[in-house]
């Protein structure tokens, strides 16, 4: 089961990799704006995506000016915001994602697209990444999927921006 899986979430990755690279590099450049003067880069996550704030934060290689966005820090324009969420259509992300577009501040948001939902990240966000996640990548004995990795593919996508931000900052520098 645990090569089934691992084979899979390769996959998953390369995909990522492949149809995402473009939109990984225009959020890089997004959220570099802030490191490169005086903003910071606020990592917002619902559910179980909270996590990618406290590797970006917290981690043995923390992401040059990242905080946690806690709902009472004041916001300026020169701060940019990444917004990870399961699903495009999370209600708790929508109402930070309008909050943000209300006051004209930049984000990304890293999700799964749902198309069938008018009020969605996708929509909201000056750059979407889509974790292309729609299902677990294991099958059942009745047919189901199981094994959602979105905390790690959302983790990957995070590195991808990640390394992205450190090399446009090094051309700075």
């Amino acid at each position: 089961m645990l090569k089934m899986f691992s084979t899979q979430l390769a996959g998953l990755f390369k995909r990522l990799q492949e149809k995402e690279e473009f939109t990984i590099e225009d959020s890089a450049r997004l959220l570099a704006q802030a490191a490169a003067g005086d903003g910071k880069i606020y990592f917002y996550g619902t559910k179980e995506m909270s996590g990618i704030g406290y590797e970006a934060t917290q981690s043995q290689e923390p992401l040059r000016d990242a905080a946690i966005w806690e709902n009472d820090d004041e916001i300026s324009e020169t701060d940019r915001f990444i917004i990870f969420s399961r699903n495009s259509d999370d209600e708790e992300a929508i109402e930070l994602a309008k909050k943000l577009a209300n006051k004209e501040i930049p984000f990304v948001a890293v999700s799964t697209e749902k198309a069938d939902s008018s009020d969605n990240l996708a929509n909201l966000a000056d750059v979407h990444i889509d974790l292309k996640l729609t299902k677990g990548l294991l099958p059942d004995e009745e047919g189901n999927r199981f094994g959602y990795p979105a905390s790690m593919a959302a983790l990957f996508v995070y590195y991808g921006i990640k390394f992205t931000i450190e090399e446009i900052l090094a051309e700075y520098e």
